[in-house]
């Protein structure tokens, strides 16, 4: 029975996993689509900022899934420390690279309060 709820898990983290894998593939071939019909109505600048910021989105949302289902596969199928130390590996430079990302997209930290519109124009 415990062998058969590992395994049941493991799938479960595995199909999370390849969920977040398709997050990126058809938030990169939407936001790729969106980009080449707004290419040609807007400035090119205009365009590409936001095509960055909605592909940096898609990347980052696809991280999180592939995160998630790093953590439950290794919490229940673990069987040694090594996996866990593993598992925190990836799970620091995944979350690096969610963070330099977001820095990217939205040009501040996670951690930092969005810059209001009315601060901005002063």
């Amino acid at each position: 029975m415990e062998a058969e709820f590992k395994s049941l898990i493991s799938v479960a983290g595995y199909a999370i996993e390849a969920f977040g894998v398709l997050v990126v593939i058809i938030g990169s071939i939407a936001t790729t689509t969106t980009f080449i019909k707004t290419y040609l109505k807007q400035t090119k600048e205009i365009a590409y900022k936001q095509y960055r910021r909605d592909l940096g989105r898609s990347i980052i949302l696809g991280l999180e899934f592939l995160i998630a289902g790093d953590i439950i596969r290794t919490v229940v199928v673990a069987n040694s420390l090594e996996d866990v130390g593993v598992l925190a590996l990836i799970i620091v430079i995944r979350g690096f690279l969610s963070m330099t990302l977001h820095l990217e997209v939205e040009g501040r930290w996670p951690w930092q309060p969005e810059k209001s519109s009315e601060s901005a124009g002063a």
